[in-house]
């Protein structure tokens, strides 16, 4: 039996991998190869790592975790995992059919995006479509932009890319009612509104050209900023019985502890109750990972000498 098994070679889980390497902790990385991120040029707003490709990004991490020989990176995919009947641990099966065990358990497998039905985004995306300003926002400046969508959510970004930009274009993909203080907020940022629903992206290669409504002429646009919705790469977390929110999100304590005792989450997989959204940062998902294999670290540390865990989830 290993210590830990790591479900996941993202950044969330090679950094976790690390941080246990470092803690001489046995530790088996299960890595399926499928990055969230991997259809995006670069990666950005990682002091160190700004405007480094995705790939590069891993396969640095990875180089750097031959240091450590307590440390195990497989090429596998994570297909089911279970309590072992002793309640000691836990057995993992791959795909092709290999068990692995450990005394506990870090997932890091991250989310897949599902895209709006938008004629041609699938190309587009991490390329000339994005989701977050903070990743790809000042790639964009002095470009047309558009933001799609007219929740207020999609409202707020419009304005936070009102910085970027002296040319951005709310689509609300249709009728949208914006109350007056918002609509006033836009007309004083300089953002104008297209109510018609969007139908495509033009583009040459990855390259957006415009947007496209049913109705009225299409406006050229360099970059597009979309809402994408979400579920969970990896099928653990519900075979668990991890506790989950409805945007199918793992819930998670501030330590990284998920409802089952034993198992822990990092990454944009899991967030806390106080956080509303995923956090999809690259450098904010490595940091999870070093915080959720620090406190794993600690609950091995009370097995291993019989001490209380410092992190412990207090009782309610």
């Amino acid at each position: 039996m290993t210590e830990v098994i790591v479900v996941g070679g993202g950044p969330a889980g090679l950094s976790a991998a690390l941080t246990l390497g470092r803690a001489h902790r046995r530790t088996l990385v299960l890595d399926s190869g499928q990055g969230r991120n991997a259809p995006a040029d670069a990666v950005h707003n990682f002091f160190t790592r700004d405007g480094t490709p995705p790939a590069e990004v891993r396969s640095i991490a990875r180089e750097q975790l031959t240091a450590y020989p307590t440390v195990e990176v497989r090429d596998a995919e994570a297909v089911s995992a279970e309590r072992l009947a002793d309640g000691e641990g836990f057995v993992v099966r791959q795909a092709d059919g290999t068990e692995e065990r450990a005394k506990r358990l870090l997932m890091a497998g991250g989310l897949v995006d599902h895209l709006p039905a938008i004629g041609g985004v699938e190309a587009l995306w991490g390329h000339s479509v994005f989701h977050c300003p903070y990743c790809h926002g000042f790639e964009s400046s002095g470009k047309p932009i558009a933001v799609i969508g007219g929740e207020p959510d999609r409202i707020r970004l419009a304005l936070h890319l009102s910085r970027f930009s002296g040319d951005v274009v709310l689509c609300t993909d249709g009728p949208a009612e914006i109350p007056p203080p918002l609509a006033d907020a836009l007309r004083e940022a300089g953002v104008a509104v297209r109510a018609e629903r969007v139908t495509r992206f033009e583009a040459t290669g990855d390259k957006l050209e415009a947007v496209a409504f049913a109705e009225g002429d299409p406006i050229p646009r360099d970059a597009a900023f979309v809402r994408s919705t979400w579920t969970q790469r990896s099928p653990l977390p519900g075979q668990l019985g991890c506790a989950t929110f409805p945007d199918n999100t793992v819930e998670i304590s501030e330590f990284h502890q998920t409802s089952v005792p034993g198992v822990y989450a990092a990454g944009d997989m899991a967030r806390r109750a106080t956080v509303p959204i995923p956090l999809a940062a690259v450098v904010a998902a490595a940091a999870s990972g070093t915080v959720a294999a620090s406190v794993l670290d600690q609950d091995l540390i009370g097995d291993d000498f019989g001490l209380p865990n410092p992190f412990a989830p207090k009782e309610k």
